[in-house]
């Protein structure tokens, strides 16, 4: 395997979906044969790139879309296997990559009743719920973990201006999770790829074009580079 963006990024996501768990840097040494500092200088590469998030004292993974490696809002289970997600979108795309009949267990709006919202395939089990956006795209890199946590599920939208008002927080868009499971699949479809790529901002813009994922939340600034 080699020790590139790509292959970095191949051994971290499908460690965690094996095992719930994502590699240590010495770990990620022993397989790829080299030394820790190469592997801390490789995972910073890969977090500049938007592949990761490390902690920040320690260099070790913190977060690797769209799984969380530390305990969120969102607990996605499959059979005897649990993972955490970042978020709803998160969530979808966990359940795209594992596959089969999968539960996502959140809390709606962090504040309220807990669901269970199962999902197999194109399926989920309560379509009418909502996912919250309150972050615009263009500034969810400005601390990606914060903005993740915000993305949550309400099951009004008159809870989602009472949550709004009561916290402070901006309304941004709102998106069934009907709408928003077809979107996370193609998203995170390709995550497990050997050949992985991070989105371009442009192939992000279109693929969200593409859902009917438009206005102001959704609004990125034409650029090179990844998104």
């Amino acid at each position: 395997m080699k020790l590139d963006i790509s292959g970095l990024h191949h051994a971290v996501i499908t460690s965690v979906v094996e095992n719930g768990f994502a590699p240590s840097i010495t770990s990620l040494a022993e397989l790829f044969n080299c030394s820790r500092k190469k592997i801390r200088s490789s995972l910073k590469e890969l977090q500049e790139y938007h592949g990761v998030v490390l902690h920040e004292n320690s260099g070790e993974i913190w977060v690797i879309h769209p799984f969380s490696l530390a305990p969120t809002n969102f607990l996605v289970r499959q059979g005897g296997q649990d993972w955490w997600g970042n978020c709803g979108w998160c969530s979808l795309g966990i359940a795209t990559l594992v596959g089969g009949r999968v539960e996502i267990i959140t809390t709606l709006g962090a504040d309220d009743r807990q669901v269970v919202i199962e999902v197999e395939g194109k399926h989920v089990s309560q379509p009418g719920l909502l996912a919250h956006f309150p972050t615009p795209m263009a500034k969810i890199w400005d601390n990606v973990v914060y903005s993740c946590s915000m993305m949550l599920v309400f099951e009004t939208e008159d809870h989602i201006d009472k949550w709004c008002s009561r916290h402070h927080m901006p309304k941004g868009d709102i998106k069934r999770l009907d709408e928003l499971q077809p979107f996370a699949a193609a998203w995170y479809g390709k995550y497990l790829d050997v050949n992985w790529k991070k989105w371009t901002v442009s192939e992000a813009c279109e693929l969200m074009d593409r859902h009917g994922f438009s206005g102001p939340t959704w609004a990125l600034e034409e650029r090179a580079g990844r998104f």
